[in-house]
């Protein structure tokens, strides 16, 4: 038996700069964004980002963090194009390859199974193939001759994800619709962190479908209530609607000083509750 609590800052600082990082969730759902956060507490920079990108990839491009991006799309959702991201990208500040949703998943599925790469038909045919010049295709080397692209393994130095539920040995349940491909990260990755809502004593009674990720992945464990805010992590809370349009709509500088100049995460929360409760009627 291994309790593997920690706090944000302590996964922060068994990362360093050069890393390449996975970033679990999709969009602007169940993004582990207290421990993003943390991340930009710290001076962690130069880093190689894989993600479903959503608003973790917005705040690590306006701060300067990413040195490489690696994503089928930056989304938050019911913005349909991430705004900060938009800005750096276009300013040039981080190198960007962007590939098919469907090769980014066996991209993570070979890294899981330490594969160097994968087959797949997607992306034959599209420019995927013209803007990632790096990539190659293989053929079938059975009678059919098929061709596919031979999609590279996504490993990772480390991934952060959040669940709603975990227990202190690292494994962790989804209760809403969506996996989002959280437990591949986690087996993609030579070592995984785990935020959720709640730490529990167990999982009695649960459907087994829903305990997601295995403590034989995860590296350590973090109690943040709230901690995907403002992203969605149903059934707990919805995406903060309110506070992202208005994030999108801030400057970078604005938001920055107002949300993430504190020294915690409580500093964060306090502040959003604080902005909630100035907000006209």
């Amino acid at each position: 038996m291994t309790d593997k609590t920690m706090t944000p800052d302590d996964v922060v600082a068994r990362l360093h700069d050069g890393m390449t990082i996975g970033i679990g969730g999709w969009g602007s759902r169940r993004k582990p964004m207290a421990l993003v956060r943390a991340v930009l507490r710290s001076p962690l920079t130069d880093l190689t980002v894989i993600s479903y990108g959503g608003p973790d990839i917005g705040l690590l491009a306006a701060a300067g963090r990413i040195r490489r991006l690696v994503t089928p799309f930056v989304t938050l959702d019911s913005i349909p194009l991430e705004p900060h991201y938009r800005a750096a990208r276009q300013r040039g500040d981080f190198a960007l390859t962007e590939i098919d949703e469907a090769m980014f998943m066996w991209g993570l599925h070979a890294a899981a199974n330490r594969l160097p790469f994968l087959p797949v038909r997607a992306g034959l045919g599209s420019d995927v193939m013209r803007i990632n010049p790096e990539l190659r295709t293989v053929t079938s080397p059975y009678e059919d001759g098929e061709e596919f692209v031979a999609v590279p393994a996504l490993r990772m130095d480390a991934a952060l994800v959040h669940l709603n539920r975990a227990d202190r040995l690292g494994n962790g349940q989804y209760l809403g619709p969506d996996p989002y491909f959280d437990d591949l990260f986690c087996e993609a990755a030579d070592t995984a962190y785990l935020s959720c809502e709640e730490i529990v004593a167990g999982f009695a009674g649960a459907v087994p479908q829903t305990l997601l990720v295995g403590r034989h992945s995860v590296s350590g464990v973090v109690e943040t209530p709230n901690g995907a805010h403002f992203t969605s992590c149903v059934p707990d809370h919805d995406r903060d609607e309110a506070f992202q349009r208005m994030y999108a709509a801030t400057p970078w500088e604005e938001f920055a000083e107002r949300f993430l100049s504190g020294g915690d995460e409580k500093s964060y929360q306090s502040a959003v509750r604080t902005w909630h409760e100035e907000r006209p009627r």
